[in-house]
């Protein structure tokens, strides 16, 4: 069992698009006892595969004569749900003060992905030696938590009074707020609309991240200042005044907080200066602005079907030029297509039983066309266990039916629906599902699926179509509303963009992980998407 100690990587592990970052706390239990005097003193280290070698990320303190270790060291990743983000937890008794691990007793090692960890917030499994055998009665806990304050906070704000600064009108006032920078200077913020020829303005309500207002602390100074607007830029000062947002939450509807506009310039000059306007808080309210990391830490089960095109435009199986010929590899398009997003997919779900479907097929023994079949032949139990399943199913079934055709999506776009809006009777965030649709070109029921997309865009619900061959796919990016807002045949518009289409072809050459990156980009705000247009929160959420 060889470990390298390699150099710290210059920039992030992983993609650019980091989803957010997640903390790791790390306990072990039951410890094997290297020591003979006393008892081991464990330390954890963190790798990450990159490139398909362990690159260590980090370590933990070293906890003395304790085999039952609770490390106050976490350790701190970047979180990519489109990646398969393979971590190895090697737990060691450290013996000298070397930095080199082969200088430590081993104590034993448990690999997963981060997406394990966090579809179950938190797991407990058994260490394991180099031998794959388990390390004594060592066990090790590892427990997730989004690294992010996400707060964000409404305010409604008006004006009463405020100091005329135009010579032939009123006012046109604005208000700029103001947060404490790290420099001891001001900071804006925000700054609101500007309301034209009024003393009394009523600005519109905003929203904005606590984190930007006050940095997470409703206790801190915030300065809110307010101006006359000048078209030439030069707007005049008409007074300013000092708050928290603790003080700015002490307003309710029936009770808005009212403070004083100063203008110190006027204050120090004139002995009867009272203010110049009021400006009034009319509600200030905190909420959390939850996020796909939320949804997935409360618990939230990502539901995987897989729709498989068997139309008679794919070829015969047996003859080299088909989509669905199984070449030397034991691969082709199709199976490329379900690794690629199943792979990502089953960390969370986790039962990891997934239906997979056939279409376009004439089935044994009255060889009748089907538009939504099991692959597995047993239609009570469409259900594959994890993606080798459904691999397994696919090939088993391809000698037994007959490849025909219409190409008609609707029909497994309405079964999966079906589920979905039996999962909206729970009326909480449960559960999410995605179909992914892989198919060789052109669809026949365009109008149908038009509609059953339409009508699934109101559900917890995403479609992946994956092309495979070279056909023309133009009806898919239609489809796929990136562009334009879908509707139906009928008129209707999708209430949100649920499809995502890539064609195959654009990622033959490339490393497989790009083909699910690209398709599963657009899946956590389709889900945040959905839940918060349902103003479900995460399940085992906090108040704000």
């Amino acid at each position: 069992m060889a470990y390298t100690v390699t150099p710290t990587l210059a920039g992030p592990v992983g993609s650019q698009y980091c989803v957010c970052k997640v903390e790791l706390s790390v306990c072990g239990q039951n410890l094997l006892d290297r020591d003979v005097t006393s008892k081991s003193d464990p330390f954890c280290v963190l790798f990450m595969e990159v490139n398909g070698k362990w690159v260590e990320l980090d370590r933990t303190e070293t906890a003395v004569n304790n085999l039952n270790p609770a490390f106050a060291k976490k350790f701190i990743v970047d979180y990519h749900f489109e990646e398969v983000q393979k971590l190895k937890f090697a737990l060691f008794d450290q013996d000298k003060s070397s930095m080199q691990l082969y200088e430590h007793d081993f104590l034993g090692e448990f690999s997963c992905t981060l997406g394990m960890i966090v579809s179950s917030k938190k797991i407990t499994r058994t260490l394991l030696l180099g031998n794959g055998k388990p390390a004594g009665k060592g066990m090790i806990t590892i427990a997730a938590q989004e690294l992010s304050d996400n707060r964000v906070i409404t305010l409604s704000m008006a004006g009463r009074k405020l100091d005329k600064k135009d010579l032939f009108g009123k006012s046109d006032p604005f208000l700029e707020f103001y947060k404490p920078g790290d420099d001891g200077k001001w900071m804006l913020v925000h700054r609101t609309e500007v309301i034209k020829y009024t003393l009394d303005p009523v600005w519109k309500p905003f929203t904005v991240p606590l984190v930007s207002l006050c940095d997470g602390d409703v206790e801190k100074l915030i300065k809110v200042m307010c101006y006359d607007y000048d078209s030439d830029g030069g707007h005049d000062f008409i007074g300013e005044f000092q708050t928290s947002v603790a003080r700015m939450c002490e307003a309710q509807d029936a009770f808005p907080l009212e403070l004083e506009c100063i203008n110190p310039k006027k204050q120090k000059k004139k002995k009867n200066y009272k203010n110049s306007g009021i400006i009034i808080v009319k509600s200030c309210k905190i909420t959390r602005d939850f996020s796909f990391l939320d949804y997935i830490l409360g618990g939230c089960q990502l539901m995987f079907t897989v729709g498989i095109d068997f139309t008679a435009s794919n070829g015969n199986p047996r003859d080299p030029s088909s989509l669905h010929y199984i070449n030397p590899m034991g691969t082709n398009e199709y199976l490329s297509a379900i690794w690629a997003v199943g792979q990502i997919i089953q960390d969370y779900d986790s039962d990891k039983m997934f239906p997979a479907l056939g279409f376009g097929a004439q089935l044994p023994p009255d060889w009748k066309v089907s538009h939504e079949f099991a692959i597995n032949f047993n239609p009570t139990n469409p259900f594959c266990s994890g993606v080798e399943g459904i691999v397994q199913a696919y090939s088993a079934c391809l000698p037994h039916i007959r490849f025909y055709g219409p190409t008609n999506f609707s029909p497994i776009v309405n079964h999966v629906a079906r589920f979905a809006a039996q999962a909206t009777q729970q009326e909480a965030a449960s559960q999410y599902f995605i179909l992914l649709i892989i198919t060789d070109g052109v669809i026949s029921d365009m109008d149908e699926t038009r509609h059953a997309v339409v009508q699934a865009s109101k559900l917890p619900m995403s479609i992946i179509i994956v092309g495979v061959g070279n056909a023309d796919f133009a009806a898919m990016e239609f489809l796929d509303g990136d562009s334009r807002v879908l509707r139906s045949h009928t008129g209707e518009e999708a209430v949100r963009d649920i499809v995502q289409f890539v064609p195959f072809r654009d990622f033959r050459n490339a490393p497989k992980e790009t083909l699910a990156k690209a398709v599963l980009a657009e899946l956590p705000q389709q889900v945040v998407q959905y839940f918060k247009h349902q103003n479900l929160p995460p399940i085992n959420s906090e108040p704000a």
